[in-house]
């Protein structure tokens, strides 16, 4: 713990403000800094539409055909001001009880891969988000079954479908599969698979400390990935539990991720904090969500804030807890609005 040494007669009074004076002072000692090479942009595919479509609740986004030269546009735009990583999600045009398109050689994650990789090579980094959620008529991330307790998630039948659809995403194109469904053991499973394949150069990014949280809603909207029945309590995390996120992100570490990502981020930057601090040798992500980006969005419309000055402190603050990646739907605004200059601090 940093020591308080008190200002006593003899030594130099201690007067913060003296860094505070002008901007340039401010910029000099700033801790935090934001470039878009941080920030990393989620984009949505969707199967049997021929044009991008409104993306319901996510302000400013789109779903976009996989094979569409919107797609691409889109990807490039974001290059062009910096933006280098983008986190791919497909939405099928038709789901079944094990989310059989997510794996499939033409699904729509698939298909957008070989299409991103036509068009602009390998210069972007593709992220591809593996869960099925989206993909199944049920909307869980793993396979029912009914137990003596009624319906649960079947872990380990979940596993064997997740390495199929990681296997299916690397060779697509995919530079970094991340496992999203908080199943126990699913590093493991797609680093053994990955590497079975001979995909032993495909990272993986593990949504480690993911949160049963309400902060979700837009996104859904935009999957269609609400669960049908019951909810995800039994396998995404206890918003009130703090030290078993330790826990998770060891152990996924322990399995081979390469990258570790605490969801959501605003709502949890104590957990940022902690994590960074916990494992300060692995790259950690911070999963900006949909319910956070509208709330911005909302009290921008609303007058009750400057939307851009908002969106920066927001970021910041993922940043300044400790994050290394921000995923955040706020990506190409912010990288526009860090190469005009602008500074709301």
């Amino acid at each position: 713990m940093a020591r308080l040494i008190v200002a006593t007669p003899g030594f130099p009074r201690d007067r913060p403000r003296r860094l505070r004076a002008s901007r340039a002072l401010r910029d000099l000692v700033a801790e935090a800094r934001l470039d878009p090479s941080m920030l990393m942009l989620p984009v949505f595919v969707r199967e049997g539409i021929t044009r991008p479509e409104d993306a319901p609740g996510l302000e400013g986004h789109k779903r976009y055909p996989p094979e569409s030269r919107e797609l691409v546009e889109f990807i490039q735009e974001a290059m062009d001001l910096g933006v280098k990583s983008f986190l791919l999600f497909g939405i099928p045009s038709v789901k079944d009880e094990t989310g059989s398109r997510a794996y499939a050689r033409d699904g729509p994650v698939q298909a957008a891969l070989r299409h991103i990789r036509r068009e602009l090579g390998w210069e972007p980094v593709v992220a591809t988000d593996l869960c099925i959620c989206g993909y199944t008529s049920h909307g869980h991330c793993g396979i029912p079954r009914q137990g003596r307790r009624g319906a649960y998630i079947d872990n380990d039948e979940t596993l064997k479908v997740y390495r199929r659809i990681a296997v299916s995403q690397a060779e697509a194109g995919a530079d970094i599969i991340a496992p999203s469904g908080m199943m126990d053991g699913q590093v493991a499973a797609i680093r053994e698979a990955l590497d079975g394949e001979g995909f032993s150069d495909v990272a993986i990014m593990a949504y480690s400390a993911k949160y049963a949280s309400s902060f979700y809603g837009p996104f859904r909207s935009v999957m269609d990935s609400a669960p049908r029945f019951g909810d995800r309590r039994s396998y995404q995390m206890d918003p009130r539990r703090r030290l078993e996120a330790l826990r998770e992100v060891y152990n996924d570490l322990a399995e081979g991720a390469d990258i570790v990502m605490v969801k959501p981020a605003l709502a949890y930057l104590d957990m940022i904090s902690l994590v960074k601090e916990s494992f300060p040798y692995a790259p950690l992500a911070a999963y900006n969500v949909s319910g956070e980006y509208a709330l911005v969005k909302l009290a921008a419309r609303e007058g009750i804030a400057e939307g851009a000055a908002l969106m920066m402190e927001v970021l910041t603050a993922i940043r300044r807890a400790g994050a290394d990646i921000i995923i955040t739907y706020h990506a190409v605004e912010a990288a526009r609005l860090l190469r005009e200059g602008f500074n709301p601090f």
